[in-house]
C-alpha cells in the first residue's frame, strides 16, 4: 500500500477502485509501518465505497481490524442520501468511559488500595454474561431504553449533575423500544450495573502529570488526585440489537443498487424504514449503555466510600465526563466551506468537540469537551480536550484508547508461564479479574503504546493533552 504523506501525522490513501472519497490515517511514520501490515487499512478503503460518504474515510492512530469498519474508524454520511451501517458502530453499542474525580489525594488512599480493589471486585458484578441484583421488568427496561442515564437518576441512582456531564445528557434522542427484540430484552434484564468482560474495567488511578493547568482546573483535576475510571457498554442488550440489525440488513442490502466490497458493511439508507428502525434500536441500546455506566458509577463510589470509611462530603465524588466511543450520530459539520447534516460513525473513536459547541457542558464550553483515553491496566490513561481543528478536519473526532496490537489468542500464547497479576503488583498495581484468561488477553503488551497514540492526536491537533493518569488498582471482567 502506497500512502501519500500530508505531514508527519497524516497519511492519505488516494481514491481507487470503488472508493467515493480518499482514506486518511492519523499516525506517526513508525506507527504507520505497523498499521500497513494490518487488514484494517483495507477496511478504511472499503468504508470509502459507502453511498453518501463525505470528506474522507478516517482512521485514528489506535486503528486495528474490526467487523466491517476498522476499530478506530470515523466516517460521515450525508443524512439525505447516505447510509447507516451497524459495522460502523460495533456490537457493543455506546461502549464508553466515565471519569469520576474525588477530593482525596492518593497519599490518603494508597494504604487501602488492595482493600479497595477487593471491595470493588465483590460489589460490582463482572464477567461474561454476569448479571446483577437490579432485575427490571420489561416495562422498566423499555423506560431505560428511552431515557438512558436519566432513568437511573430519576430512580435514585445519581444526581442531576451527573446528567449535565454526560455526552448528550446521557440520553440518545429518538429511541424506540418497540423495535428491540424480545431476545435483547431477555439478555438485558439483569445486566444493568455490571461490568462485562474483555477490556472493560474499573480502575483506581492517580493524576500523575498536568500538561494544561488552566483546562485541568476547569475540569477539576489536580496532580496527586485520586480518581475512578470506568469502561463498559450496553452489554448483551446492545450486542443483540447489533446482531438483529445485521441480519435484517444482510437480507435487504443486495437490492439497494450499489456494490459492497465486504458483506460485513451491510447497511441501509438512513431515510429508509430499515435504516430508521436500526437508528431507533441503536438509540435504545445507547441509552442502556449510559444507564449501565451511571449505575456502575454509583456502585463503585459506594464501594470505595464504604472501604475507606469516609463520608460523602469527604470523598466528594463527582462525574467529570462520560463519553461513548461506539456510536453513530446526526451532527452538523462544515466541509470545504459548506455545512452538511451528516451521520457520523465513530467506531472505537470518540467525540472531540471544541470550544463553543452547544453539545459541550456549559462549565467546559470555554475550553472544549473532555476527551477520555484509557490505556490498559499497566499503562497510563489520559484526559485531553477537544479542538477547533478536530471540528474542521475529523468531524470532531479523536482516538478512544491505545488499540490492540495482538489478538486475544496471540496474547494468551505469548503470556504462557507468566503471572500478569504478579508482574503488575511489582509495579504497584493491584489487579483482580473474573475470567480465566482475562489478564493474559489484556496484558499491557497486547496493546499499542498509548503514549505514542495520544502524542499523534495531540500533534495532529485533534485533541490537546490535559492530564496523564496512572493506575494503582484494577478490576477486570
Amino acid at each position: 500500500m502506497q500512502f501519500e504523506k500530508l505531514d508527519d501525522y497524516r497519511w492519505l490513501i488516494p481514491q481507487q477502485k470503488g472508493m467515493r472519497v480518499p482514506g486518511l490515517i492519523y499516525a506517526s511514520k513508525e506507527m504507520l509501518e505497523t498499521i500497513a501490515k494490518d487488514n484494517a487499512v483495507d477496511q478504511v478503503m472499503n468504508v470509502a465505497w459507502l453511498p453518501g460518504v463525505v470528506g474522507s474515510s478516517m482512521a485514528m492512530p489506535d486503528i486495528h481490524w474490526g467487523y466491517g469498519f476498522p476499530i478506530g474508524g470515523v466516517a460521515a454520511m450525508e443524512a439525505e442520501k447516505g447510509v447507516i451501517s451497524p459495522g460502523g458502530v460495533g456490537y457493543d453499542i455506546n461502549c464508553g468511559v466515565r471519569l469520576v474525580a474525588t477530593d482525596l489525594g492518593m497519599d490518603e488512599v494508597k494504604p487501602r488500595i488492595r482493600s479497595l480493589v477487593s471491595g470493588l471486585f465483590r460489589d460490582v458484578p463482572c464477567g461474561v454474561g454476569k448479571g446483577g441484583d437490579l432485575v427490571l421488568s420489561r416495562k422498566e427496561i423499555k423506560k431505560v431504553a428511552r431515557e438512558g442515564a436519566r432513568w437511573m437518576v430519576a430512580n435514585g441512582y445519581g444526581t442531576e449533575a451527573d446528567i449535565e456531564y454526560c455526552e448528550d445528557g446521557g440520553c440518545y434522542p429518538g429511541a424506540d423500544p418497540s423495535v428491540v427484540s424480545d431476545r435483547a430484552y431477555s439478555r438485558g434484564r439483569d445486566q444493568l450495573g455490571t461490568l462485562g468482560s474483555g477490556n472493560h474495567f474499573i480502575e483506581l488511578q492517580v493524576v500523575e502529570e498536568i500538561y494544561d493547568e488552566h483546562t485541568a482546573n476547569v475540569f477539576g483535576l489536580w496532580k496527586g488526585q485520586f480518581v475512578i475510571f470506568i469502561h463498559s457498554g450496553s452489554r448483551g442488550f446492545g450486542y443483540q440489537v447489533c446482531e438483529d440489525s445485521l441480519k435484517e440488513m444482510n437480507r435487504v442490502v443486495g437490492g439497494l443498487g450499489f456494490e459492497l466490497p465486504d458483506r460485513q458493511l451491510a447497511c441501509a439508507y438512513i431515510n429508509s424504514s430499515t435504516g430508521r428502525r436500526y437508528i431507533s434500536a441503536m438509540a435504545a441500546a445507547a441509552n442502556y449503555g449510559w444507564a449501565n455506566r451511571q449505575f456502575l458509577m454509583q456502585r463503585a463510589v459506594e464501594s470505595v466510600k464504604h472501604n475507606l470509611k469516609v463520608s460523602p462530603s469527604a470523598l466528594k465524588a463527582r462525574l467529570v465526563y462520560d463519553v461513548g466511543h461506539n456510536n453513530a450520530k446526526l451532527e452538523t459539520h462544515e466541509i470545504k466551506g459548506k455545512k452538511y447534516r451528516v451521520m457520523v460513525h465513530r467506531k472505537g473513536a470518540t467525540r472531540s468537540f471544541g470550544p463553543g459547541r452547544p453539545e459541550v457542558p456549559s462549565a467546559y464550553r470555554q475550553v472544549g469537551q473532555p476527551v477520555l483515553v484509557p490505556g490498559d491496566m499497566g499503562t497510563a490513561s489520559y484526559v485531553l480536550v477537544g479542538t477547533e481543528k478536530a471540528m474542521a478536519e475529523s468531524f470532531g473526532s479523536s482516538c478512544h484508547g491505545a488499540g490492540r496490537r495482538l489478538s486475544r489468542k496471540k496474547a494468551i500464547r505469548q503470556s504462557q508461564g507468566r503471572s500478569i497479576a504478579a508482574e503488575l503488583e511489582r509495579e504497584g498495581i493491584f489487579v483482580m479479574a473474573r475470567g480465566k484468561h482475562t489478564l493474559q488477553e489484556e496484558m499491557p503488551e497486547a496493546y499499542k503504546n498509548v503514549d505514542e497514540v495520544v502524542e499523534v492526536v495531540h500533534q495532529a491537533g485533534l485533541a490537546r493533552k490535559v492530564v496523564k493518569m496512572r493506575p494503582v488498582g484494577v478490576v477486570k471482567g
